[in-house]
């Protein structure tokens, strides 16, 4: 069977998924010796999987202790989560980078629009101490194709990001109806721990946090979190995104911890004492269908608890009982 052409993946529509996603399937259960052996497990092959909740989700955890890869290469990078738990963290051998910057680059203009209509400040400490970060490398593109003075890496330089959200906002407020805003991209400590000295008003801003406290804080429910961010950048609701190392794509939310997918990415919830019963709605644990992941495994159960609407949104609930904190885990409710 031969890869399905990168076009058709992020040209998919809704009717369309289905059909590309078996197609994937198919695809990976051929050229994925370790996506077959886990499937084969199920007695589960492209002869008997008719539909997308019956197609078996490959845990996280195989990246952590496997090379999840789909067919034969070299890759142009690995990708690696933190491993807060000592338990070593996950690589994603990813064989073309420029299929990850056609997926962050797109749904990125989906939900956000032109980048060169933002400034992308980025406070990723945690992130930028170790190598091999997804984000950073997101961030690092995001903030050169933005090609605006005050996009950058800020890391320990408090004081200069706030001074640049303060020259960035005087700037907008002489610039009505441009659409122009900033982008201040965080850690959600980190956010939390910007030492400001009066609460900023911050009207031109999107405030996004990446999640999780990397063991810097005591975890904090997401409403308390985010109640926290608005009062502190005088903002009223607070962005978020939801992305791992082990995917090519992201979701984001633009408030209220209510996230959406771009096109070629699905949500679906497992029940947690049986992964092979997947459901499009409800409440249970997190699987994700990544059609961008062509060269790893498109079919992840995640160790995150969560809740999908009909719509297709879904929610974060935390993390599932037993499983281990993630480097970029959002925060539990």
């Amino acid at each position: 069977m031969t890869e399905p052409v990168v076009d058709r993946i992020f040209g998919v529509s809704r009717d369309g998924f289905d059909a590309l996603a078996l197609e994937l399937f198919a695809f990976q259960y051929e050229h994925n010796p370790l996506y077959k052996a886990y499937a084969d497990t199920f007695g589960k092959k492209p002869g008997n999987v008719w539909q997308v909740n019956e197609i078996p989700f490959l845990p996280i955890a195989f990246f952590k202790t496997h090379e999840v890869k789909t067919g034969l290469f070299d890759p142009a990078v690995v990708f690696t989560s933190s491993g807060t738990t000592g338990q070593g963290g996950s690589r994603h051998f990813v064989k073309d980078l420029s299929l990850y910057e056609e997926s962050f680059q797109r749904g990125f203009r989906l939900f956000y629009g032109d980048i060169k209509e933002l400034a992308v400040m980025a406070l990723l400490p945690s992130y930028l101490e170790r190598q091999g970060s997804s984000l950073v490398y997101m961030a690092e593109k995001l903030i050169k194709d933005s090609e605006n003075k005050y996009s950058r890496f800020y890391l320990d330089d408090t004081s200069a990001l706030i001074q640049s959200l303060q020259e960035s906002e005087k700037q907008l407020d002489h610039q009505p109806g441009t659409g122009k805003k900033n982008l201040l991209l965080g850690v959600t400590y980190a956010l939390l721990d910007l030492p400001v000295q009066e609460k900023l008003n911050l009207s031109h801003t999107i405030i996004m946090e990446t999640g999780g406290m990397k063991g810097r804080r005591k975890e904090m429910v997401r409403e308390e979190v985010h109640a926290l961010l608005c009062e502190k950048f005088g903002v009223e609701t607070i962005h978020s995104e939801y992305g791992m190392t082990e995917l090519l794509s992201q979701a984001y939310s633009s408030g209220g911890g209510i996230f959406r997918c771009p096109p070629w990415m699905q949500v679906l919830v497992r029940e947690e004492e049986d992964p092979l019963r997947v459901n499009e709605t409800g409440t249970g644990a997190v699987n994700v269908i990544d059609l961008a992941n062509i060269h790893s495994c498109c079919f992840i159960a995640t160790d995150d608890a969560g809740r999908v609407q009909t719509d297709g949104s879904f929610e974060v609930l935390g993390r599932l009982d037993g499983s281990d904190m993630r480097g970029c885990s959002l925060l539990t409710v």
